[in-house]
C-alpha cells in the first residue's frame, strides 16, 4: 500500500525568526474606529484562572447553562498623554509636521527622556486642514502596579473618528488620566499584540515540532534530516535550531468577558503567582495570551472581526480565586 505523505512541518509565515527589537508590541496598522477616541489600551499580564459564565451564544448546545472557562487577567493601570503627535501625508509616507507636548508629566519619564520646558506651538492654533492625522504618545504608569517596577513605556496610539472630532478630542483630555473603562467595552472582541515568551536557542525539534527518525532506521543517533538526499545545498527552508521565543505576535478575536474595576473580586489570598495583587481595574479575556506575567499587553479593536463571537459579554457567576 502506498505510504500517506506527511506536508512539512513548521510554518514560514515568520521569517527569520529573530528576537523582538524592543519588549514594547508595535501595531502596523490601526482600524478606524467610529467615535473619537485611542483604538487601543496597554496593560499588564497578571495570570490564567477560570470563571463561571452564563453561555450566551446563539448557536451553542450549551446555550443558557452555566459553564466553566479559562481566562486571562490582565491589569491595566490609566495611562497619561506625553504629547500629541500631527501627520501630514506626502509622496514618501506619513511625516510628522508638529508635536504639542503635556506639560504635566511623572517624574519618571523625566528620567528617560528629555522634556521640552514650553511648546513651540499651542494646539489652539491648529487647525484641521492642517494635518491628516493625530496620534498621541502616550506612557504607561507601572509604579500604581505590584510588579516591582517604575520605569514607564512609551509609545504612540492612533485616534477613532473625524479629524475634528480628534482634535476636539485631544484638547479635552491632553493632561488627564486616560482610563480603560472609557476606552474597551465588555463582550468586544480584541487584537491582543505582545512579544512571547523567551525559550532562548532551541534545536529543530522543539522549533519546529518534527519527529526524529525511526528508531530502526541507523544505529546512530536519531537526529532530524536538513533535507532531501540530492539536494547540492542544504536550502533555507529546512529546519534548523536558532532563536525560539520572544518574538513579537498578534492574535486575532480575543473575547472581552468582563472589565472588572473592584481588585477585591480576582486577588487571591497571597496574590497571583509571579505577579503580586491586583491594585487597578483590571480585564478578564478569554482563553490564553501570549507572553508571561508582567508582560505589557497592547489591546486594539480587531482587524478582521469574528461575527460569530457574540457582541455581548456573559454574566459571570463566580471568579475562581
Amino acid at each position: 500500500m502506498p505510504t500517506k505523505r506527511k506536508p512539512r512541518d513548521g510554518s514560514l509565515q515568520y521569517w527569520p525568526r529573530k528576537r523582538a527589537k524592543k519588549q514594547t508590541p508595535r501595531v502596523r496598522s490601526w482600524v478606524n474606529g467610529e467615535e473619537a477616541k485611542p483604538l487601543g489600551f496597554p496593560g499588564y499580564k497578571v495570570g490564567m484562572t477560570q470563571v463561571i459564565i452564563t453561555d450566551n451564544k446563539p448557536t451553542s448546545m450549551t446555550k443558557g447553562q452555566d459553564i466553566s472557562m479559562p481566562v486571562t487577567i490582565i491589569e491595566c493601570p490609566p495611562i497619561k498623554t506625553a504629547s500629541i503627535v500631527f501627520y501630514k501625508k506626502t509622496q514618501n509616507g506619513s511625516k510628522i509636521i508638529s508635536s504639542i507636548p503635556s506639560l504635566k508629566i511623572n517624574k519618571e519619564l523625566k528620567r528617560k527622556i528629555s522634556v521640552p520646558k514650553a511648546a513651540k506651538k499651542k494646539i489652539e492654533d491648529i487647525k484641521p486642514e492642517d494635518y491628516d492625522d493625530i496620534r498621541i504618545l502616550v506612557y504607561t504608569q507601572p509604579k500604581l502596579t505590584t510588579i516591582g517596577k517604575k520605569k514607564p513605556e512609551l509609545f504612540e496610539i492612533s485616534l477613532g473618528g473625524k479629524k475634528e472630532e480628534q482634535l476636539a478630542w485631544v484638547k479635552e483630555n491632553l493632561d488627564k488620566e486616560i482610563k480603560v473603562q472609557d476606552i474597551l467595552k465588555p463582550g468586544q472582541s480584541l487584537d491582543v499584540h505582545a512579544v512571547t515568551k523567551g525559550r532562548g536557542v532551541q534545536g529543530a525539534v522543539k522549533r519546529h515540532g518534527i519527529g526524529l527518525k525511526s528508531h530502526k532506521s541507523q544505529k546512530s543517533r536519531r537526529k532530524a534530516v536538513l533535507g532531501a538526499e540530492g539536494d547540492a545545498k542544504v536550502k533555507y527552508t529546512a529546519h534548523q535550531a536558532g532563536q525560539t521565543g520572544y518574538h513579537l505576535r498578534m492574535q486575532h478575536n480575543i473575547w472581552l468577558i468582563k472589565i472588572n474595576e473592584k481588585s477585591e473580586e480576582v486577588n487571591n489570598k497571597g496574590g497571583f503567582k509571579r505577579y503580586g495583587v491586583v491594585k487597578n481595574p483590571c480585564l478578564i479575556v478569554k482563553g490564553s495570551i501570549n507572553g508571561p506575567a508582567k508582560r505589557l499587553i497592547l489591546l486594539t479593536n480587531p482587524i478582521r472581526p469574528n461575527k460569530k463571537i457574540p457582541t455581548e459579554a456573559p454574566a459571570v457567576q463566580h471568579i475562581r480565586k
